[in-house]
């Protein structure tokens, strides 16, 4: 096996125990058992996107990555390189994220949003360009199995109210590849009306 091989091995094995760690936190955090989640992602596949973002002197007219949310449960983000560039929108506003180096950036998906019945809040995010250095970024997505319905749990739904429709997790999925990038359109759609 080579050098690479066992390198991303270690680093894939120790993100799945960091994610699994985070979500029993996230579970007992509002009350739940641990299993809720981790029987929903501890043997599921994840996916990793290295993404490469050159400079860009007019960075200010082009985007690295539109705003959206992931539809995953969990979005590990290392930044390989000091270069900032990601940002997150809330109360209407982007904000830039100053990571330390070496540090993750957890975001909140989708699909924990609505497994959660909304107690987690998947982030809308986005990508900008340095007009100076290239920028590196290293995402580990943690998904459900491509067969689940995806709903509230009942552990989640302590008052009784479900605020989101069910929906297969593949045709969830396949909103990414029919529809542009949006914000968060994808889990906006299926609210119930309060």
């Amino acid at each position: 096996m080579s050098g690479n091989r066992r390198s991303l091995d270690a680093y894939s094995s120790e993100t799945k125990s960091l994610a699994l760690c985070l979500f029993e936190f996230m579970a007992k955090a509002v009350g739940a058992k641990p299993e809720a989640l981790l029987g929903i992602f501890e043997e599921q596949p994840r996916g990793l996107r290295m993404t490469y973002y050159p400079p860009c002197l007019q960075s200010d007219k082009v985007m690295g990555i539109s705003p959206h949310s992931d539809v995953v449960g969990l979005t590990l983000l290392l930044q390989v390189n000091d270069v900032q560039g990601l940002q997150i929108k809330k109360d209407g506003k982007w904000l830039s994220v100053d990571a330390p180096n070496g540090a993750f950036i957890v975001n909140i998906g989708d699909t924990l949003e609505i497994l959660s019945n909304g107690k987690f809040r998947s982030v809308e995010h986005r990508a900008v360009i340095n007009p100076n250095k290239e920028r590196i970024s290293a995402a580990l997505f943690h998904y459900p199995s491509e067969n689940m319905v995806i709903s509230p749990l009942p552990e989640f739904v302590k008052d009784g109210k479900v605020k989101y429709r069910s929906i297969s997790y593949l045709d969830f999925m396949k909103q990414i590849f029919t529809q542009q990038l949006d914000g968060k359109n994808r889990v906006e759609v299926l609210k119930l009306d309060q």
